[in-house]
């Protein structure tokens, strides 16, 4: 019998993605005040970039 819910995940950009969200997912469960704009850019490693002008 046939299942569509059985697949290979062999998407590398795809497991990376899961990976950040569930780390996201975990830090949000783990913390008692909703995450600062800055945490969430630490966990999922976004540096931020200079403004032009500023």
């Amino acid at each position: 019998m046939y299942d569509q819910f059985d697949v290979t995940l062999e998407d590398g950009d795809l497991l990376r993605e899961v990976e950040l969200t569930t780390n996201l997912i975990i830090a949000a469960s783990e913390a008692e005040e909703p995450l600062s704009t800055e945490e969430i850019d630490r966990i999922l490693g976004v540096v931020p970039h200079p403004r032009v002008g500023d």
